[in-house]
């Protein structure tokens, strides 16, 4: 008889807990520079570049197959606002 093999998860619960805090993290920073009030004394093309790291990391951190019912309705949105200011 073949042996069922299980997989171990590929994060731990508080590992998935932590990388989604850090998407707020992101989340928090892209909508304050959009509104003026994070990063103030940062040029224009510096916030650009800030926020294009940052969305660049949304993306990535949301096509994670390991997500189940985190809310990603904030990063869906500060994903679309990033782009529409680094364009």
């Amino acid at each position: 008889m073949a042996e069922e093999s299980k997989e171990e998860p590929k994060y731990t619960t508080d590992e998935i807990a932590h990388n989604y805090k850090c998407m707020g993290d992101s989340v928090t920073l892209i909508n304050g520079i959009i509104a003026g009030t994070e990063r103030t004394l940062y040029t224009t093309d510096e916030k650009k570049e800030i926020v294009n790291k940052n969305v660049n990391h949304l993306e990535g951190m949301k096509a994670q197959d390991y997500w189940t019912s985190e809310d990603m309705t904030a990063v869906d949105k500060a994903i679309t606002d990033g782009k529409g200011y680094i364009a």
